[in-house]
């Protein structure tokens, strides 16, 4: 299967691999699996998504802001292992939500990262997840994404 035609069927395309806004490397390789650190709504270097949901943003737009978290996601796992035909299973997703103090459905905002992983990946994008709300995000991003991936044996 080629995912990145299946991105591209669904009208999507990975975007650059966003830089490191802190001291920290986008991914790390270990064995079969590649952790990537916490991806925020940048897109060619600029902040897409700014604010909390349930005050400064929708709901519907934090979810789009989860789907360009995980697209940084899997951009950066390209960077290491690249092609993401490599990839076996997305294994782990944890979302966190930058939340109004009465806002509570932060599995509908990760669903945005979640059900993209779904349409892209089949069976293998089915994975573990934590959606956890916080008061603040780097730079004042809506929501961040880390994944853990396996990923075929070289």
């Amino acid at each position: 299967m080629n995912y990145e035609a299946k991105l591209k069927t669904l009208g999507l395309e990975l975007p650059e691999a966003p830089k490191p806004v802190a001291a920290y490397i986008p991914a790390v390789k270990i064995g079969d699996y590649v952790y990537t650190s916490g991806q925020i709504p940048l897109l060619n270097g600029e902040l897409k998504y700014k604010g909390k949901v349930g005050s400064d943003i929708t709901e519907e737009e934090a979810y789009q802001a989860a789907k360009l978290c995980a697209l940084n996601c899997l951009s950066v796992i390209k960077s290491l292992i690249g092609t993401l035909d490599n990839i076996e299973q997305i294994v782990k997703l944890t979302g966190f939500v930058a939340s109004s103090a009465d806002y509570n459905m932060q599995p509908k905002v990760i669903n945005g990262a979640s059900e993209l992983l779904g349409e892209v990946f089949g069976e293998k994008g089915f994975h573990a997840r934590s959606a956890v709300g916080v008061n603040e995000l780097p730079l004042n991003a809506t929501c961040e994404v880390e994944m853990i991936v396996k990923i075929k044996a070289d």
